[in-house]
């Protein structure tokens, strides 16, 4: 194991959905990391199919590994301690990382640690600026999570939530509308490119959740999908095409609008300075925009992380192991397991196996009922 100043080298797997990442993180430093997406083979489906991400997670792991190293010049000798995303995500993927984790672990003689996967896209930020200002308010976006956050010491203490998603996310929006206005899938990038030809202001679009007396720090975004199809039914039925270009600028403003405008209330109200924007979402150019204007207009200080660690990447995970092994938490239980559905409330994330189900006769047949107690 290879250690400097008592900091190990650690390796982080993610596979909660349909990228397979790996990557190596040792004191806060990234030192390489790798990716492989099955995104095309979810294409056709629009959207991603359980069992075709597990396979293809079974098929990268070994090799996304082995690039990550490549690229840090290290080898499986250098690593010290072993993270796996353990929730939420898709449960057969997550299967896959947690099995892949524990063979490593396991044959390393290294410990192991669970993440929670929402906690490794607040850590991707570490990975470009350093440690986050204790306390700062956390806007994750993503796929199928959008929440404010109030986070401290993202290893030792609770994450606190001001406010989450009720309904649809941001992500499941913009993918739910790509498919009406047909831009391939995901939606999130279709609908930024497609929005740069657009006018924002030629569709009329409302703001989820921005009344005076609407929940400040929680987001809806299903009637602004709703609204959206609307538009687009109401083209088609007099005979016209809609205009993508103009639709897809007009229903990015919307979500950016609301993302932003929330975000920041939700420091100055608390009286923070520091607003950090992840996941997959923060990718999106009209989101980074206005975050950064919004922000600068507040006095507020803004952290986005590079594009590369916005979508799921093995960093992220391994930026969470780090911070848990610095701060000496304790390792994961041998039985590991996955909550596909797990809430965040701490960056580890540790569920135990079920306990296993009395075996069956031999002879295949059930068991007889047990006898009343008496």
């Amino acid at each position: 194991m290879d250690t400097v100043a008592g900091s190990p080298v650690v390796l982080g797997i993610e596979s909660s959905c349909d990228e397979t990442g790996a990557g190596l993180v040792r004191d806060g430093v990234l030192l390489g990391q790798a990716v492989a997406s099955s995104m095309d083979e979810h294409a056709r489906y629009g959207g991603v199919v359980p069992e075709i991400a597990a396979r293809a997670h079974l098929q990268a792991m070994a090799p996304v590994v082995d690039e990550a190293l490549r690229r840090a010049g290290l080898t499986l000798a250098d690593v010290g301690a072993v993270a796996v995303t353990t929730g939420p995500g898709l449960a057969g993927a997550l299967q896959i990382g947690v099995a892949a984790a524990k063979a490593y672990s396991f044959s390393l003689g290294v410990p192991l640690y669970g993440v929670h996967h929402l906690a490794g896209h607040v850590a991707a930020a570490t990975l470009d600026g350093g440690p986050l200002p204790d306390p700062c308010v956390v806007l994750i976006v993503s796929g199928g999570h959008t929440s404010l956050l109030l986070v401290r010491d993202l290893a030792r203490d609770p994450v606190v939530h001001l406010g989450d998603t009720l309904d649809d996310a941001a992500g499941e929006c913009f993918d739910k509308v790509a498919r009406i206005l047909r831009l391939p899938y995901p939606g999130g990038p279709a609908i930024d490119r497609a929005a740069r030809d657009g006018d924002p202001r030629a569709v009329r679009l409302p703001r989820p959740l921005s009344g005076p007396n609407d929940p400040p720090y929680a987001f809806s975004f299903s009637g602004l999908k709703t609204a959206a199809a609307r538009w687009v039914e109401a083209q088609r039925a007099a005979g016209t095409e809609p205009n993508v270009p103009d639709a897809a600028a007009a229903l990015q403003e919307a979500i950016a609008d609301v993302l932003t405008r929330k975000a920041v209330r939700a420091c100055l109200d608390h009286g923070i300075g520091t607003l950090v924007v992840v996941g997959g979402v923060a990718a999106n150019s009209r989101v980074r925009e206005l975050a950064e204007r919004r922000c600068a207009s507040a006095g507020i200080a803004l952290r986005v992380p590079p594009l590369r660690l916005c979508t799921d990447n093995g960093a992220m995970v391994a930026a969470v192991g780090d911070l848990l092994v610095r701060a000496g938490a304790e390792p994961a239980p041998a039985d590991l397991s996955v909550d596909p559905s797990a809430p965040l409330e701490a960056a580890a994330l540790t569920p135990r196996a079920a306990a296993t189900l009395a075996p069956r006769p031999a002879t295949g047949r059930s068991a007889a009922p047990a006898a009343p107690a008496a």
